[in-house]
């Protein structure tokens, strides 16, 4: 019972929250990343270190000449090792275990296994440190403007529209300045990528180049026929393995003592990478979706009218058209994050009144400014104007 309470403390890592109570900050695959893998990731490490689970890690036996503590704690800290020419014989006849056999031939050591924990720690804050990077960068703003607007409002109408003016009067103020908003963002959605990839050749070179293929092996396996099949998990996560201790003999030579060592914490770890395997691929897949979404956001001015046509339904295409045209891609993500931290209602009338601010007010910084009239032009020239003036004044005179 101690650990699943353990692993139900893990699980208040991944945040539940109503809408009014924390501001949504980025999109579902970036929240996967730290909420639900890093969550993952400490659950499974508490499951390897809890040793009620399947008792001793290791037990080794040997010809009794070792104690069973020594020889148990040994093999632990040092490795233990099988042979991979005896996997895929028949146990019982040919050889006593998978792996085991004659030990003059090539041998595969294993040491891992007193590092599994350490290492699914270290890969939760690997997965969390993009989202603490981005929330470092955006300083709360989001929270800060929608303070009050989030989820379900009880606002009298007059005060709702105030602090739809005040929001829109914000975007307005800040237009074009939020790009290095919009760059902090999509550096950390790449991070978030470069991650998750990075974690799938780290572990491979963690369990001895053998994770890469490790799924794909394992879904292999199990189309095979059962009598001409090897298991890739026992290959990969041996149950059963050798230990080689060394010590002196009475008359000072030394001797050699060998000892199967049963790795039961193995049965554990078999099963968490084969589920780490799938949800890699599957998170990496997802990763780099999102980052072709946001290129594609990013360059092509059509992506950002249909995404903010689809949440903004009753607003005139034309209007979400100048609304793209006008602003730039730091504005739209604060708009674009806008959309999923307010209700529908409150969404499209803000927007509302942002575009109606841009059509009655000046052109916003940044913006092309339309030719000038001639009236316009016409105070430019002051000195033209006095000139005509005493030319005519001159020319009257002279008429007299």
């Amino acid at each position: 019972m101690a650990v699943f309470g353990l692993v139900s403390a893990v699980a208040g890592f991944v945040k539940v929250r109503y809408l009014q109570d924390k501001a949504i900050i980025d999109n579902m695959v970036f929240r996967c990343h730290y909420r639900i893998t890093s969550a993952i990731l400490f659950a499974c490490c508490i499951i390897v270190t809890a040793n009620n689970l399947i008792g001793d890690p290791i037990s080794c036996i040997n010809d009794g000449a070792v104690p069973g503590h020594v020889i148990n704690t040994y093999c632990w800290i040092t490795y233990t090792f099988t042979l991979p020419g005896q996997h895929g014989r028949t146990m019982g006849t040919e050889v006593a275990h998978s792996g085991l056999g004659n030990d003059n031939q090539e041998r595969t050591y294993h040491s891992y296994y007193q590092w599994v924990p350490f290492m699914l720690f270290f890969q939760g804050l690997l997965f969390y440190v993009p989202h603490w990077i981005w929330k470092n960068w955006e300083e709360g703003r989001m929270r800060m403007i929608t303070e009050g607007m989030r989820g379900v409002s009880t606002a009298s109408p007059a005060e709702r529209k105030a602090r739809h003016e005040r929001l829109a009067q914000y975007l307005y103020d800040s237009a074009n300045t939020h790009n290095t908003y919009s760059f902090g963002y999509f550096i950390c959605e790449a991070l978030n990528f470069i991650n998750v990839v990075g974690n799938i050749f780290f572990v491979d070179k963690f369990l001895g180049g053998a994770f890469l293929t490790y799924g794909s092996d394992v879904l292999r396996f199990s189309n095979m026929n059962q009598e001409n099949r090897s298991d890739p998990m026992i290959e990969i996560f041996p149950r059963v393995t050798k230990c080689t201790f060394h010590k002196y003999g009475a008359s000072g030579s030394i001797q050699k003592h060998d000892a199967l060592c049963v790795l039961a914490l193995n049965i554990l770890n078999e099963k968490i990478y084969i589920f780490l395997w799938f949800w890699f691929i599957i998170l990496a897949v997802a990763s780099g979706l999102a980052i072709i979404y946001s290129a594609a956001i990013v360059m092509m001015p059509t992506t950002r009218e249909a995404v903010l046509r689809r949440r903004f339904r009753k607003a005139d295409p034309v209007d979400v058209c100048n609304l793209i045209r006008r602003v730039q891609i730091g504005d739209f993500l604060m708009i674009h994050l806008l959309g999923q931290n307010l209700n529908v209602t409150s969404y499209g009338e803000m927007l509302h009144t942002f575009i109606n601010m841009l059509d009655e007010s000046r052109p916003i910084s940044g913006d092309t400014p339309s030719a000038p009239s001639t009236l316009e032009m016409a105070p430019m020239y002051p000195a033209i104007e006095k000139y005509d003036k005493e030319k005519e004044v001159l020319h009257q005179d002279y008429e007299a």
